[in-house]
């Protein structure tokens, strides 16, 4: 196993996705428009870098909601006028980023399935479960960065993390190792930030600029190809305890939500 390009180019990526994480998180307008264009690039697309239902499901599932938080963010921070303003800044409509991160985390949990990876796939319909509801753990801030916040807590932050890297390592062995970078990154950052919520909009972004840069211009086979790293029974056991630390985690979210200790706990703020 040749892992020496890895320790090179591993360090590199992450640190260039936790650059995407800050610069889009502060440049809320220049990213609703960035990601709008993004769309330009489609003929790059079609040269084979997106093949299977799985992949295009999954690039547009990303790529379109990120360019629709780019819009919410500039209505709400900027009190834009109008009926599609309007329309992006209700609290209702928060329900569309919530079932867009349902969404993605069930088709990876089909995916799942038809892989064998049964104990993983039961970990992400426990995640399903256990995100947060809109609108009232979800918002877009009125502050410099109009933040799309949702008030996850650190634990599901790092079991999310954790199934879905099991997922990838199952589903594509060969683009484990660069998927771990933007898994970390997204997972890293709020944690410096001391700020939980932040972890969806972390997750977002990098997700987006990988996939785009993979259907663009995919050098990860020749860069960071990890296909021997996979083992089948590592790929069990790691789903295996993926189930085993979420299965506690949903019987505390469900106290939480039953004794009214969610806005507390979720969002971090004093009891009373």
């Amino acid at each position: 196993m040749v892992i020496w390009p890895h320790v090179i180019s591993m360090p590199i990526y992450f640190a260039l996705l936790l650059g995407v994480i800050v610069f889009f998180r502060k440049h809320y307008k220049l990213s609703a428009y960035f990601w709008l264009a993004s769309l330009l690039t489609f003929p790059l697309w079609l040269m084979g870098n997106v093949d299977g239902w799985f992949r295009w499901v999954k690039i547009l599932s990303v790529i379109i909601p990120t360019i629709i938080v780019g819009f919410s963010r500039i209505a709400v921070h900027e009190d834009k006028k109008g009926p599609i303003w309007d329309f992006l800044k209700k609290d209702d409509f928060l329900w569309f980023f919530y079932a867009i991160l349902f969404l993605n985390i069930a088709e990876a949990t089909i995916k799942d399935i038809t892989l064998g990876n049964y104990s993983n796939a039961a970990c992400g319909f426990l995640l399903c479960v256990t995100i947060p509801f809109a609108p009232k753990y979800w918002k877009i801030l009125k502050n410099s960065s109009a933040d799309l916040v949702a008030y996850t807590t650190g634990s599901w932050n790092f079991i999310y993390t954790s199934w879905n890297a099991c997922f990838v390592y199952a589903e594509s062995p060969m683009y484990f190792a660069s998927s771990l970078c933007i898994l970390l990154a997204a997972e890293l950052y709020p944690v410096m930030k001391k700020r939980p919520e932040l972890y969806i909009t972390a997750r977002i972004y990098t997700l987006a600029a990988h996939l785009l840069l993979r259907a663009c211009f995919d050098i990860f086979p020749k860069v960071m190809d990890s296909t021997s790293w996979f083992n089948p029974q590592v790929m069990s056991v790691w789903g295996i305890i993926n189930f085993v630390i979420i299965v506690p985690y949903v019987f505390w979210h469900m106290w939480q939500l039953h004794n009214n200790k969610a806005q507390y706990s979720f969002k971090r703020l004093k009891s009373a």
